[in-house]
Formats: C-alpha cells, structure tokens, sequence
C-alpha cells in the first residue's frame, strides 16, 4: 500500500502576497505527488491580499491541526494590527507538536509574536531586519542569509527565497535529483549561491568593471583542483583584494566559504547518486581527505557522509 502524501498546509493571513503565497503549491506540486498542498485562513473566511483583491480558500484552521508541514505566508505589516490577532494566535495553537513549520519572509513576523521563535536562529527580509530585532529582541535574527533551518522551524527572506526554502524541504525529504528535478521543472536554480548581503541597495558597479561570474563557472567545473583564492583571482585577472571585495559583493559571501559549498553540495550529490567510497568522494570534490569531507559535511547538516548516504539510499528505495 503506497504512503500517503505528507500534507502541507499554506496559512494566508490578511495583507497575504499573493506572489508568495502560490510559491509551496507551485514547488511541492512538482515532486511527483509526494506531497498534498491545501491552504487555509485563519477563520476560514476571505483572506484580504497586499494588492486590489482578496481570495478565497478552500479551508480553515482546522487544516493546521492535520499538518506535516505548516507554511506561513508572507503579509503586509500594514494591513494587520500589531502584534498578533486572536484568530492568527488560536489557528496557530492548532498546529501539533513536532510539526514542520516554514515562513516566508514576514511570516516570521507571526511566528516570533507567537513565541514560537525564542532563543532560536530566523531570519526574515534584510529591508525588516531593523524593525524584528526590535519587536522581537530574543530571537537570533541573521539577515544575510537567503533561509535557516533550524530543525522544525524553517525560516526563509524575501519573495524568491520562498522557492529557495521550498526546494531545501524537497532535498532534505527525498535528495538532490528530486529537488533539481522540480527546479527544472519550475525553471529555477536548484540552488543560489550565497545571501542575502548580494541583494541590499548599493551603488551599482561601473558598466565597464569585470564580473566573477566566468571565475565561479571555471570553479564549479573544476572543484577536483585544489583551488586557492590566488587561483580564482589569477583566473579572473584581477589582484587579490580586488577579486575577493567584487566576489562578496556579487555572491553575499567570501570565496573560500563559497567553494565549500560548492563542494559540499557536490559530495551530496555523489553520496546519493552513486556507491563511491567517502575518499573517492572526497577527492572528486576537491577536499584534501575523507576527514575533512566528514568535518565539512557535518558542519553543514549535522550528519556524517555515511548516515547522510543511508538516508537517502533508503528514502530512494521507499
């Protein structure tokens, strides 16, 4: 007997974008109906959108209560009261415990008022940052970042990091090749590289000033080598400073941080793609030793190669 699709629930609160709202229909509705996508309000009645129209959905708060994963759309602060409504409180003291829960963007707002994120690391939209740490000054807010995971409670930045924290929940549930195969499908990028830093206003560089992007290309396709930032600027014929001030500035992050990476997201690929020992592995992605690939990986998502590899070996089989 097959297992029933693991049931996400949309919350759309009023002031909803209806931009982002769409966006975990549209990426769960594309992992070949692993997953059931329903929306609700929080009084089951009309929920009012950030534009010239509100919507209607097909559900209520009781969809929370039958939740694998709860997904908090984003909302205009403007159009609601401060702090937070009754009827958002009670719909989400619905949600059982040790259910997965996601926000996009300012639906972090709602979380921290509900207290659901104290102590604990979020993020929300850089341009907010200001405003959350003031509201909610127990919550380890990191505004360079595209999403966090943290666990159970999954917290993402602005509009298309939406997709971004999306497709992370199709990769964590069931690998790589399904989630690249959805961003296929829903013309993506599997993956962005860095954060949130390469989005926030900022003088817009000379026409004539050279990009890094052909270097981080060479890179990807030669992350075997042992790349040392002089190699990238070399590449880029730019000097040192040069090329690691116009990378951060492009990409949000250092080049040594990038190209782990890189390489990290490619030993997961092989891990799950094929049966090639951890130090081959380690070698095809350009780390010195199976230790360092163990040290880098488990930084990354808490598991070592080999547990990370029985996981999905064993999801793929299900």
């Amino acid at each position: 007997m097959a297992a029933s699709p693991h049931r996400v629930t949309v919350l759309a609160l009023d002031g909803v974008y209806a931009f982002e709202l769409g966006i975990p229909a549209r990426v769960f509705g594309s992992a070949d109906r692993r997953y059931e996508v329903v929306t609700c309000s929080a009084d089951g009645g009309p929920v009012r959108t950030n534009a010239d129209f509100s919507i209607t959905v097909e559900h209520g708060p009781e969809a929370l209560a039958s939740a694998d994963t709860v997904v908090i759309a984003p909302y205009d602060l403007a159009l609601t009261d401060p702090g937070l409504p009754g009827p958002v409180a009670d719909a989400l003291a619905r949600i059982r415990p040790g259910t997965r829960i996601v926000s996009i963007c300012t639906g972090a707002f709602a979380l921290a008022a509900a207290g659901l994120l104290d102590g604990r690391p979020a993020t929300t939209h850089w341009a907010l940052a200001p405003r959350f740490r003031e509201l909610f000054p127990h919550v380890r807010l990191d505004p360079d970042v595209l999403f966090i995971d943290d666990g159970d409670l999954l917290t993402s930045a602005g509009a298309a990091s939406g997709v971004d924290v999306c497709l992370h929940v199709v990769r964590r549930d069931h690998g790589s090749e399904v989630a690249n195969r959805v961003a296929r499908l829903c013309v993506v990028p599997p993956w962005r590289d860095g954060g949130q830093a390469q989005y926030i206003e900022q003088p817009v560089p000379e026409p004539s000033s050279a990009g890094t992007a052909a270097t981080r290309q060479w890179a990807l396709e030669n992350l075997h080598l042992p790349l040392a930032l002089s190699d990238l600027a070399g590449h880029a014929r730019m000097s040192l400073r040069t090329f690691a001030r116009r990378f951060h500035d492009e990409v949000g992050t250092s080049p040594g941080r990038w190209l782990i990476q890189q390489r990290v997201a490619r030993a997961r690929q092989l891990l799950e793609s094929s049966d090639l020992p951890v130090d081959r592995i380690a070698g095809e992605v350009g780390f010195a030793t199976a230790a360092s690939l163990r040290q880098h990986l488990h930084a990354a998502i808490g598991v070592p190669p080999l547990a990370y590899r029985r996981t999905f070996q064993a999801a793929a089989a299900r």
